[in-house]
């Protein structure tokens, strides 16, 4: 794929540009509403369907519309990511009003890790093409997981990462306010909100194990799964809290998500076998895949607004990260 230099120059400046208006924009302590949240999602989605039509006119319908699907893939995938930052942010009792500087250096590590990912895997596909199937098979494992609801339990306060910045440096044991960092006793210390910020970066990293090969599939070409990428990780904050206390009556989504994983990986299967055993082996276009993503979504959204959960239910499902924090607050306390 012929991608110019100057829109590689494009692209990083809007998302430097981005980065800076965000964060001067966001630079006193508050909690973002639903109306604040609305605003910026409206802007981080029209950036990114701006940036679309760029590609669209400077590299051609095919480019768009990889671009496209990989955008609203990432973005659709990116829901689950949702959930784990409401449970870590419950579990470590983070104020409101924090928790956008979380996100805000959250995505600036997710950029850099989803980058490195991604390139090693576009590099890795270009030599080894067999590996296409390793990648199909984790997305129709992680399809059958949520299909089940069988996905892996987390504990941000058990995980590796975090148990890794306990051990390594001394942790203050009450926030200071928005800092990372703060000086006690003539030695700098961390604080519970840069534990927290681990936390959130290596729940990412594990994400990235599914997105990074759904986006392979869709395309190969390391402007495309990068730009997307890009765009629907900068408007993961604002989604954050726009969907912030309405996740759990979109109780269908986990599964509209495991069918577009199971689709993605059908798709991926298919395009190896073209690649690796027989150019007779039929691929799915890039367009059949946005219209099937499209599709499933909304279905999964109205689906989940005409049939809800039980009051009961639905008030058990949204209270579970809290009484789980409460708990192991209490154990803590003990120990």
């Amino acid at each position: 794929m012929d991608v110019p230099l100057w829109l590689w120059f494009v692209f990083a400046g809007i998302v430097v540009v981005s980065l800076a208006v965000d964060l001067f924009a966001h630079r006193e302590d508050h909690v973002i509403g639903f109306r604040e949240a609305a605003s910026w999602s409206a802007l981080w989605v029209g950036l990114a369907l701006g940036f679309g039509g760029l590609v669209f006119w400077q590299v051609g319908t095919t480019a768009g519309v990889e671009y496209t699907t990989a955008w609203l893939l990432e973005k659709s995938l990116s829901v689950d990511n949702l959930f784990v930052f409401a449970l870590i942010f419950g579990y470590f009792r983070v104020p409101r009003e924090y928790q956008h500087r979380v996100l805000f250096f959250g995505v600036l590590g997710a950029l850099v890790f989803r980058g490195l990912f991604l390139a090693a895997g576009v590099a890795i596909v270009s030599k080894f093409t067999a590996v296409l199937f390793v990648f199909a098979a984790v997305l129709l494992y992680s399809a059958w997981k949520l299909l089940k609801d069988e996905e892996d339990s987390f504990d941000p306060g058990q995980s590796l990462a975090v148990r890794l910045v306990r051990k390594v440096v001394p942790v203050r044991d009450e926030y200071s306010g928005s800092r990372f960092f703060v000086r006690e006793a003539g030695r700098r210390v961390v604080t519970p909100l840069f534990v927290v910020l681990v936390a959130i970066e290596a729940a990412d990293l594990v994400f990235a194990v599914d997105s990074v090969p759904a986006v392979l599939a869709v395309s190969d070409d390391a402007f495309i799964v990068y730009s997307s990428n890009a765009f629907a990780i900068l408007g993961l904050r604002a989604l954050y809290f726009l969907l912030s206390g309405l996740l759990s009556r979109f109780h269908l989504l986990s599964k509209g998500l495991s069918i577009i994983l199971a689709f993605i990986g059908v798709k991926l299967v298919l395009q190896a076998s073209h690649k690796v055993i027989s150019e007779s082996v039929p691929e799915i276009p890039s367009l059949v895949s946005l219209c099937v993503i499209i599709l499933v979504l909304a279905a999964s959204i109205v689906l989940s607004i005409l049939r809800p959960l039980p009051p009961d239910e639905e008030a058990a499902d949204a209270s579970a990260p809290t009484d789980r924090t409460n708990n192991t607050t209490r154990d803590d306390a003990a120990d």
